[in-house]
């Protein structure tokens, strides 16, 4: 068996950030997407560590772990009271120029509800597809459905989105 930390260091790198911006579209914040992320990682390195075997397709393992974490963030949720940022005062980095953060954090909110207003899997195959830049192959595989089924699926869920976006 190789390195475990090699081989750990190798999957993180490869996959940060593609399970960061999935984990982002489908939570209500940074923070949590950033809790969320560490989780799965944290998970990775334990099946590394536990298990001789190899992950066959450690894109799947990874995303299957964030889609579980998402859905227990969400039951979890439900039995939570939370506070209303809207209550909270503001904190400004002066650094930040103010109007294209303004116009960017506009853009990505809207995409977000518009997300999160179309169903699960025409949210991933968007997401993958084209946030993530996986071809159809991978985004097949990774729904388990054919190639054609997912170029279905993708246009059926753009056109779901686009809805949404009253574009």
């Amino acid at each position: 068996m190789a390195n475990p930390k090699k081989k750990f260091s190798k999957y993180y790198n490869k996959y940060i950030v593609k399970i960061y911006r999935f984990v982002y579209f489908k939570v209500d914040s940074q923070e949590t997407a950033q809790d969320i992320t560490s989780e799965v990682f944290l998970r990775c390195w334990t099946s590394i560590n536990e298990t001789d075997k190899d992950i066959e397709n450690m894109s799947a393992f990874l995303y299957q772990i964030a889609r579980n974490l998402i859905i227990d963030f969400y039951r979890k949720k439900e039995k939570t009271k939370t506070i209303d940022i809207e209550n909270c005062p503001d904190i400004k980095d002066t650094k930040i120029d103010l109007e294209k953060n303004a116009l960017l954090t506009s853009e990505v909110n809207r995409i977000k509800k518009a997300l999160a207003n179309i169903k699960e899997d025409y949210q991933d195959v968007i997401i993958w597809h084209y946030l993530d830049d996986l071809s159809i192959k991978e985004t097949a595989k990774l729904l388990e459905r054919t190639e054609e089924a997912t170029r279905v699926l993708l246009h059926r869920a753009l056109k779901a989105l686009r809805e949404q976006l009253k574009v």
